[in-house]
């Protein structure tokens, strides 16, 4: 059937070719030649069965198909009829090209036809046609351009023997390289070979073909020992060969650059790996866009058995050495027709030569057909390239601009994404800097005005003094490990049961002396670490004081009272840590973080009170309505900060840099039954 693609919305039958019922159906198509008025067709169609059973198939057909009449602007023929146009076939002739079939079973078929374009200089055309399901693999080669199929015309026989051609393709060398008129390159390929040779027409001696690839075989460690199968080939230039090729397994499929040497040597110099959807291809088709500079593109369009539909961009040299082929996806379709496609085929693109033409679309077409009985024209859309040329003769069209390679592309992309982590991971640390949850290693604090920063800015306090838990860390000390370890009972006595710390404590005070008359320093340590464990429980007895009787709550602060009174008869006040005030800092920011107040357990207040007779301050917490005195930070006046920082400056508990945003919440003022330590 001819088919009218002109629109782009709709196909319609043009020519429709009736075939004998008693003969098998079309198994291979090719274009001969085309006019103006008419086409010439090359097909493979076997005779019938009685036919092929006396040993007479005429498989080779030739066939003349007419053009409908060209319409007029105003939609009517040129002739000025309008009636329905019916389409006018002619059959050429019929041959039998094969040799005849000895197999017992007559199922030999022309699975290929393939032909050349027509050379420039003489306008030579070559044809080739090869066997399926024949007992001898054959390939005949013949002269396209006479106008019927007779026995002068065949110019070659090749055998292949057992293993028979999967695909062939021809191409001229007149345009590119200094050979004589009408000379070819034929490469043809079985399930893992690809032979090719070179021939002219009219040539005395048969052709020789020369080994040019070989699926090589999986290595030792395989874990398979198939071989991946050829399943189509396409010159792009007479020295570079594009292969189909299906993994063993159906594990995937690749497309392959063969460059060919002037000996028709090859080797792989590019591989492409389909999508990883396609687990085996079924078609290839090619076409090229013309181009100068030496520059070509070619369109690649693959077929996988999923029924989509995979098109590429093949931007190359005219001329060996191929040193930057680009073989890039433009674009996959999918699920194109119902079932398997069997066939894909690609419209001659010829550029416009009018110039006010060149302002139009140009298009590229592409037919496919299934099993399934259905065709589907895609339609694609050039390029012009360079965009803005100002003549139109140094223009030429492509599907995809030229770019960037893969491998440019890849590395691009690496050295991008590289700077965007590295920009983000910057950008985080100058973030928790200025939050004040890490040390500071890029200073960010100071990029932000004292205003902004007291709004964001969160304290920092270095992991030795953050500690929130309320289980003290004791330091051991091998000559005094028995102070030591009164000072850590007396921490866990402290936790379980309050009633009997004071007890305790009196009975071990004489541990302690020694151990600090031993190691004055690990005492200092030790005795500073048991009043921050003192200080939390309380904090926790605090919170439970109404199951406590008034006995309970005064034997714990007389504990206390009695472990703080002993510790000063033996540390100075001077001598004394001023991290406790910055640890309570900590843990006020951390009960307004994540404690919920209730009518039943309000949220406790942290409060600091300046002794003015003994020149120490005292730091603690109190539950609203505990009657605490003093007023929070943001309450003061500006004076009164500005004593009470100074004063925190001094006791090395804050700093100008921490911002006021820190002190936020916290009470200053009077003194009223203050639970936690004196720090002087």
């Amino acid at each position: 059937a001819l088919i009218n693609t002109s629109r782009k919305q709709t196909i319609s039958n043009i020519v429709d070719i009736d075939l004998s019922r008693e003969e098998d159906s079309v198994t291979s198509l090719a274009i001969a030649s085309s006019t103006s008025s008419s086409v010439i067709a090359f097909a493979g169609i076997n005779s019938s069965e009685k036919d092929q059973i006396a040993g007479k198939n005429e498989h080779f057909r030739s066939f003349r198909l007419e053009y409908p009449p060209k319409k007029r602007t105003d939609g009517r023929d040129v002739d000025g009829g309008a009636q329905e146009y019916k389409g006018q076939t002619a059959p050429l002739g019929r041959a039998s090209l094969f040799k005849p079939s000895t197999g017992s079973k007559k199922e030999t078929y022309q699975r290929i036809t393939r032909l050349s374009r027509p050379c420039i200089v003489n306008g030579g055309q070559l044809g080739a046609i090869a066997t399926g399901l024949a007992p001898e693999g054959e390939i005949v080669l013949f002269d396209a351009k006479t106008n019927g199929p007779m026995g002068p015309w065949v110019e070659a026989r090749l055998s292949t023997g057992k293993g028979e051609a999967v695909d062939l393709d021809i191409i001229g060398l007149n345009d590119t390289e200094d050979v004589p008129p009408g000379t070819f390159t034929v490469a043809y390929c079985t399930d893992y070979v690809v032979h090719a040779f070179k021939m002219t027409l009219k040539q005395d001696k048969p052709p020789e073909p020369q080994y040019a690839y070989s699926e090589p075989h999986p290595d030792t460690f395989s874990s398979t020992s198939a071989r991946s199968k050829l399943r189509s080939l396409r010159f792009i230039t007479p020295s570079l060969l594009l292969m189909l090729q299906n993994r063993p397994d159906r594990q995937g499929a690749d497309l392959l650059l063969l460059e060919l040497s002037s000996h028709l040597n090859g080797r792989v110099i590019s591989r492409k790996p389909l999508h990883k959807g396609i687990k085996s291809a079924t078609a290839l088709s090619v076409t090229h866009l013309p181009g100068f500079r030496h520059v070509s593109e070619h369109v690649v369009a693959v077929a996988g058995q999923d029924t989509s539909i995979s098109i590429f961009t093949l931007e190359h040299s005219l001329n060996p050495p191929f040193k930057s082929v680009k073989l890039r996806l433009h674009t996959r379709l999918p699920s194109v027709h119902p079932l398997q496609i069997t066939s894909l085929a690609f419209s001659t693109f010829v550029p416009p030569s009018e110039p006010e033409k060149s302002n139009l679309p140009q298009y590229l077409k592409l037919a496919s057909t299934s099993i399934a009985n259905t065709v589907v024209v895609h339609t694609l859309p050039l390029l012009p390239y360079p965009p803005s040329s100002p003549n139109s003769s140094r223009q030429r069209y492509v599907l995809t601009p030229p770019g960037r390679s893969e491998s440019t592309q890849m590395t691009f992309s690496i050295i991008v994404a590289t700077l965007v982590i590295a920009v983000s991971a910057f950008l985080l640390q100058a973030f928790v800097e200025i939050r004040g949850a890490s040390p500071e290693y890029l200073g960010a604090k100071g990029w932000l005005s004292q205003r902004i920063h007291d709004y964001i800015a969160v304290p920092y306090v270095l992991g030795d003094h953050t500690s929130t838990s309320s289980t003290p860390t004791v330091i051991p000390s091998a000559p005094s490990s028995s102070a030591s370890t009164a000072i850590s009972s007396l921490t866990d006595q402290l936790s379980s049961s309050p009633s009997s710390f004071q007890q305790q404590a009196t009975s071990t005070l004489p541990d302690i002396r020694r151990f600090v008359t031993d190691s004055p320093e690990k005492a200092k340590e030790a005795v500073s670490s048991a009043l921050d464990a003192a200080s939390s429980a309380a904090l926790e007895l605090n919170a439970a004081s109404q199951a406590y009787s008034a006995k309970g709550s005064s034997t714990v602060s007389g504990a206390a009272s009695a472990v703080s009174s002993e510790a000063s008869s033996v540390i100075s006040p001077a001598s004394t840590k001023y991290h406790h005030i910055r640890d309570l800092i900590s843990r006020h920011h951390h009960h307004r973080r994540h404690e919920t107040p209730s009518p039943g357990k309000p949220i406790p207040n942290m409060i600091v009170h300046h002794d003015e007779e003994s020149g120490h301050m005292k730091a603690g917490f109190h539950r609203e309505g505990s009657g605490e005195a003093g007023k929070r930070f943001e309450e003061l006046s500006h004076q009164e900060k500005e004593i009470w920082m100074e004063r925190l400056q001094k006791a090395g508990v804050w700093a100008k840099e921490e911002g006021e945003a820190v002190l936020k919440g916290v009470f200053f003022g009077g003194a009223a039954q203050l639970v936690g330590q004196a720090v002087g």
